[in-house]
């Protein structure tokens, strides 16, 4: 028996001393994933987002090269240009104004009679409803006079057109039907501008214009709460 060794078996015990907790690095390594998939995931929520954005951006500015497409191709066969960069309708000598006066000729209102019908039909169609916003009619004078009286002036032009249309027409014109009346009155707003943008002569200066304004992305247009009919009459 002497000499004999003796071999002590821990079994269980021993498995208990193993660690229970992981190790810092397998801790810091699940982090650094979870890092990364929560990042990957924001990033690509705001690349999304951009992306509708730029999307909408462009979508938009196809949309107006379009309608200006169609209301120079209406303008034409007037006689009326279309200042794309301005994106504004230009009647030129088609509706000039004498010196001081902001009354318009016969035929000068017959020709805005007969070409804004052409245009509220352009913007009642989808592509108007989705990007036009409305129409601002702009009266200017030339820089003879003061800033003030221009400025007057420069209104009274601008409301002479809406009185236009109003007018009774001849009888070789088609009237404004109701609804169309109430589509100007809608979408069309006055606004003078003194001599301000004046133009190279005199004459070129004093002039109307209609200025396109176009919706932003996402935004609706207007609706005004108006009673219907009552339009009234301009005086002379």
């Amino acid at each position: 028996m002497i000499g004999k060794r003796i071999v002590l078996k821990r079994g269980k015990n021993d498995e208990a001393e193993k660690p229970f907790w992981i190790s810092f690095a397998d801790l810091m390594t699940a982090l650094m994933v979870l890092f990364v998939l929560v990042m990957s995931v924001a990033l690509l929520a705001v690349t999304k987002t951009v992306s509708e954005a730029e999307r909408k951006k462009v979508e938009r500015e196809q949309d107006i090269e379009q309608l200006l497409n169609k209301v120079e191709k209406a303008a034409a066969s007037f006689g009326v240009t279309v200042d794309r960069k301005r994106q504004v309708v230009d009647f030129g000598d088609r509706a000039r104004f004498d010196t001081g006066s902001y009354q318009l000729t016969r035929d000068q209102a017959k020709l805005l009679r007969a070409f804004v019908p052409t245009v509220l039909a352009i913007a009642r169609d989808d592509l108007g409803k989705r990007v036009l916003k409305q129409i601002v009619v702009e009266g200017y004078t030339d820089q003879r006079g003061t800033y003030l009286y221009n400025l007057n002036l420069s209104m009274q032009r601008s409301q002479r057109v809406l009185c236009a249309l109003f007018d009774k027409p001849g009888s070789d014109e088609r009237p404004l039907e109701n609804k169309e009346q109430e589509e100007v009155r809608e979408l069309f707003l006055v606004g003078g501008f003194s001599f301000n943008s004046s133009k190279p002569t005199l004459e070129e200066s004093r002039r109307i214009e209609l200025r396109l304004e176009f919706l932003a992305i996402d935004e609706n247009r207007p609706k005004a709460e108006v009673t219907q009919g009552n339009f009234g009459a301009c005086a002379i």
